[in-house]
């Protein structure tokens, strides 16, 4: 997967870089079919934002993430997507198991 690092209002630092890849690895252990990811980091006042465009096979998954802490809206972030990416499958899957059954 190749995940583009953009920081509004912020330097991308190289801890940054390593806290998102590492979190990152986690919705590659569930999902390889992911092409590439953009993520965004912004800071506006006290808010931190983190949101992430996830490009799959014939899909985007879009999920975004505030907190007053840029690694807990990371977290936030990487849960949201997991749990989207986890639905995606389940939806193939399904989709897939009633064409067989259908064509049976």
């Amino acid at each position: 997967m190749h995940i583009n690092l953009t920081g509004h209002h912020i330097e991308v630092t190289d801890a940054l870089k390593s806290y998102v890849d590492n979190k990152f690895e986690r919705l590659a252990r569930h999902f390889d079919h992911v092409i590439n990811a953009h993520v965004i980091l912004s800071v506006e006042k006290i808010e931190q934002k983190a949101e992430a465009r996830l490009h799959v096979n014939g899909s985007t998954l879009f999920a975004d993430a505030v907190h007053e802490d840029l690694y807990a809206a990371i977290d936030g972030l990487v849960d949201k997507l997991d749990r989207q990416i986890l639905r995606y499958k389940e939806k193939r899957h399904n989709h897939r198991s009633s064409a067989v059954k259908a064509a049976e």
